[in-house]
């Protein structure tokens, strides 16, 4: 199995832009918005609290092929991937190409009821490691405006993750 990426502890320079911070704030702002509950707790910069959360939490745009434009550090644990590698990968491949069609009937249910709190599926770390997934709550990102912006999803982080 080949080496697994470095896993940064500081929040990447990337995520210090202010349209990428608009942006993950937007994950938090309307995860609350639609379940009536904080992303993550705490009351000092949400983007922090959000890239050091122990829970996975991922997000993509609306491209034709969605493409991730945030992954906390649980997220690239979970993964088995380097931050310069998820960021913009299309989010598709986070699944295996079997599930890829069971993957697009969550995202097509999500886009119609706002958010869904019960998914659980498989999913294949850039390694090859299979991992399950499970009560994962996925939800429709909007901008401050009301915009949609794309989508994410939070859930437990798998067993391998935790030994990082």
């Amino acid at each position: 199995m080949a080496a697994l990426p470095p896993l940064p502890d500081l929040l990447p320079p990337a995520f210090h832009r202010e349209e990428a911070r608009l942006r993950i704030r937007a994950v938090a702002a309307s995860y609350r918005q639609l379940t009536g509950k904080p992303l993550v707790a705490g009351t000092g910069d949400i983007v922090e609290a959000m890239w050091h959360s122990p829970d996975v939490i991922l997000a993509h745009g609306r491209e034709a092929d969605p493409q991730f434009f945030f992954a906390n550090r649980a997220g690239l644990a979970a993964f088995e991937i380097a931050i310069a590698e998820m960021i913009g990968m299309p989010s598709r491949l986070s699944a295996e190409p079997a599930l890829r069609e069971e993957r697009d009937r969550l995202l097509a249910r999500v886009g119609a009821f706002g958010f869904i709190d019960d998914y659980a599926g498989v999913r294949i770390s850039a390694l090859g490691r299979r991992f399950v997934i499970a009560r994962a709550t996925v939800w429709n990102v909007s901008d401050a405006a009301g915009r949609p912006i794309g989508q994410a999803a939070t859930f437990a982080a798998p067993p391998h993750a935790l030994a990082r």
